[in-house]
C-alpha cells in the first residue's frame, strides 16, 4: 500500500520510528521532492486518522515497525493518498493485507450488502468481522452510515 509505504520512507531514511513534525515534513517535500510542505503535513492528517501516526505535540510516531517496509527506489506515492478513504476502501485494504484476494472480498461484501440491506460500510465491517479482521476502530463509522441509511 503506497501510504504505509509514503507514511515510512522519512522514518527508515531516518532509523527511528519517532520523527519531529518537521523532519517529517522536510523529508517527503525537499529531500524526496514528493510533496510540498502543506500536502506533507495533510499526509500526516490521513496517516493519523487512519491510525497509522500518532502525534504527540511536535513528534510523530509510526504504530507500525519502518523496518517492516521496503521502498522501491522508483516509488513515488499518488497524490491521491492525501484524501481520506471511505470505511469500505479502509476495511477493504485491512482485507488484503490480511490475505483476502481483493477481487473476493469485493464481492462477498457486495453479496452481504444485498442479502441484509445495509450499506456498504456496514457490509465491509460485518464481513471483515467474520473473517477474524479487528477493523474495530470502523464500527462507529459503520453505525453512522447504517443510521443514515434509507434502504433505497
Amino acid at each position: 500500500m503506497s501510504l504505509r509505504v509514503a507514511i515510512a520512507a522519512p522514518f527508515v531514511q531516518d532509523g527511528s520510528a519517532q520523527l519531529r513534525e518537521n523532519e517529517f515534513v522536510v523529508s517527503l517535500s525537499l529531500d524526496r521532492d514528493w510533496f510540498s510542505p502543506d500536502q506533507a503535513k495533510r499526509l500526516i492528517d490521513v496517516a493519523t486518522q487512519e491510525d497509522l501516526l500518532v502525534r504527540d505535540g511536535n513528534d510523530l510516531e509510526l504504530t507500525y515497525d519502518p523496518a517492516t517496509v521496503s521502498i522501491p527506489d522508483e516509488f513515488v506515492p499518488d497524490e491521491d493518498i492525501l484524501t481520506e478513504r471511505s470505511a469500505f476502501e479502509r476495511v477493504l485494504d485491512a482485507l488484503v493485507a490480511e490475505g483476502t484476494e481483493k477481487h473476493e472480498a469485493v464481492g462477498a461484501i457486495n453479496t452481504l450488502q444485498q442479502e441484509l440491506g445495509i450499506t456498504i460500510e456496514a457490509a465491509a465491517v460485518v464481513y471483515a468481522r467474520r473473517e477474524g479482521i479487528d477493523v474495530s476502530e470502523l464500527v462507529p463509522v459503520a453505525r453512522n452510515a447504517l443510521t443514515s441509511f434509507d434502504g433505497d
